[in-house]
This record gives structure tokens, sequence and C-alpha cells, in this order.
């Protein structure tokens, strides 16, 4: 009785699908990034909407969720390159039970490896439980204040690009002036000379008339 009590709460349990909005490195190059993929995959497969059905039935639930931890480790760690040996001695599992979670061969790691495919492509989209109207509501306005931080972080980048443009202009006019000002300096140079040498003649002739 209490079994089908909670598969109809599940079932009447409303639910909304949200994009991953988080840049996760796909392809991690550091233990930072690859924990960083391993916890995405892990929330990822845990709150996929085709999942979550998988809950009303428990005993299947249980079945690979026990799993999910390990076959997210090991995918994050063959995206940063490590061998299956590696991520069996990384784990502490056996080098056949990292094969299975990789090949696809568990239920866990089927789950994780198409979580994955799903984060790659951007279509990776988690079931959020709305479980009253004014949680509702609440997520309707996080919502509108993500798109008017995203448009006023799009307008703040395109004016830190007219910025730079506007900078390097002003530097490459600046570095003309000051090419400029130098050649005038050059030939001022020269006519100084010329002027100096101009007077001594002269002074010389004058000299030599006397």
């Amino acid at each position: 009785m209490a079994e089908q009590q909670e598969k109809t709460a599940l079932q009447e349990l409303k639910l909304r699908e949200v994009t991953v909005p988080v840049e996760v490195p796909v392809k991690p190059v550091s233990k930072r990034e690859i924990k960083q993929l391993e916890a995405m995959l892990i929330i990822g497969t845990m709150f996929r909407p085709d999942v979550l059905q998988a809950a009303l039935s428990k005993e299947e639930f249980l079945t690979w969720v026990d799993s999910l931890a390990v076959a997210a480790a090991a995918l994050a760690m063959e995206k940063a390159g490590y061998t299956v040996r590696q991520i069996a001695e990384e784990l502490g599992r056996t080098e056949a039970t990292i094969r299975r979670h990789l090949r696809g061969e568990t239920k866990a790691g089927k789950l994780v490896r198409e979580t994955y495919e799903m984060l790659v492509r951007g279509e990776l989209k988690l079931a959020v439980p709305i479980v009253s109207p004014e949680a509702e509501e609440e997520l309707k306005k996080l919502q509108e204040q993500v798109r008017s931080l995203e448009e006023e972080l799009r307008r703040l980048r395109e004016e830190a690009e007219k910025l730079r443009n506007e900078n390097t202009e002003l530097r490459e006019r600046l570095a003309r002036l000051e090419d400029a000002a130098k050649r005038a300096a050059e030939k001022m140079g020269e006519a100084e000379r010329a002027l100096g040498e101009a007077r001594r003649a002269l002074e010389e002739a004058t000299q030599g008339s006397q």
C-alpha cells in the first residue's frame, strides 16, 4: 500500500525541464576539471526526466544508482586520458568493472555515457520538481532574472569590445602622431644644423671681406 502511494505521489509530481546552463569541461585536463565533469555527470544523470521516471520502480532504480558515482568518475577520467588500469587503481575497482562501465554494459555506465553525449551536444536537461504554485512562480522569477543577467552580460561584452576597438584606434592615432612628431623633430634638427652652417659661412665671408 505504502509503495503504491509513493508511486502515485511521484506520478503526480510536477516537473519542469531546465537546460543545464553551466559550462563544464567535456575534455578535462586537470583533477579539478575531472571532478567538475564527474559531478555534472552524476547530477545530470540523476535529474534527467527519463531517469526520474525510473524512480517509479524503486527496485529497478536501486540496481544501478549505487554504481552511478563509479561510472561517472570512470568516464570523466577516461575523457582526461586515463587508462583503464589507472582508473581502476584510482577508484579501487577491478579493470573488468571499469571496462563494463565505460562500454555501457552496465545500466549506470550506459546512462552516464548518454548524459555525457547530451552534455557535449548542449542538449542535457534536468527535471526540476515544482511542488507548489509559489515555487513555480519563484522559478519563473529566477528564470526572468537569468535572462536579464544574460542580456546585461551581452551588453557589457559589446561595450567592452567597443572600448577595446576605440582603445586600439586611439593607440594607432597616438603612434602616428608620435611618428610625425619624431619626423618633425628630425627635420627641425636638420634645419638648425643648416642654419648654423649658413651663419658660420656668413661670418667667414664677412671676416674675409674686411
